[in-house]
């Protein structure tokens, strides 16, 4: 998308170069190799801008759920095995204005069961930041954390 948008600016600006009467030698149409190294200078910033994480679960109680999983947003990609829900969850939790890799706080009461020996761990950046969190089921807080990340996640119940 920022390719088009740089596209259709100096598209823009060329064709008003050439349309205004006695336009200065400043507003001569942009060369081609300029116009290809903008585009491309786009396409790297929009490369940089896609959220990468990696996913690491283990001990979910489903075989087939444990193991790393690549997550690309913005497109939707990578290995993960519900790539377009998670990223959707993500940016529905991007609305809500919280940090879902935040951990719990520490002043936090929380209810003393156990939802088994699950653990996961995201890295990579979400939202433009560096993002490392952990999560277990060793507490309700710490369960009800990870159920607010399912599909990224697995379902554990």
């Amino acid at each position: 998308m920022l390719r088009r948008l740089t596209l259709t600016a100096a598209a823009s600006f060329a064709a008003l170069s050439a349309a205004t009467p006695g336009a200065s030698a400043a507003a001569a149409p942009i060369p081609l190799p300029v116009l290809q190294e903008v585009l491309q200078s786009a396409d790297d910033k929009e490369r940089d801008t896609q959220d990468r994480l990696t996913v690491t679960t283990a001990e979910t109680g489903n075989r087939a759920a444990n193991g790393t999983y690549e997550l690309t947003c913005g497109p939707a990609g990578g290995t993960h095995p519900e790539a377009r829900a998670a990223c959707d969850r993500l940016e529905e939790l991007a609305g809500e204005d919280g940090d879902p890799f935040a951990p719990v706080p520490q002043d936090r009461m929380c209810t003393h069961q156990h939802g088994g020996p699950a653990t996961a761990r995201i890295t990579g950046t979400w939202n433009g930041r560096n993002v490392d969190a952990k999560f277990n089921q060793g507490n309700g807080c710490e369960i009800s954390r990870w159920r607010q990340m399912e599909p990224v996640l697995p379902s554990v119940r």
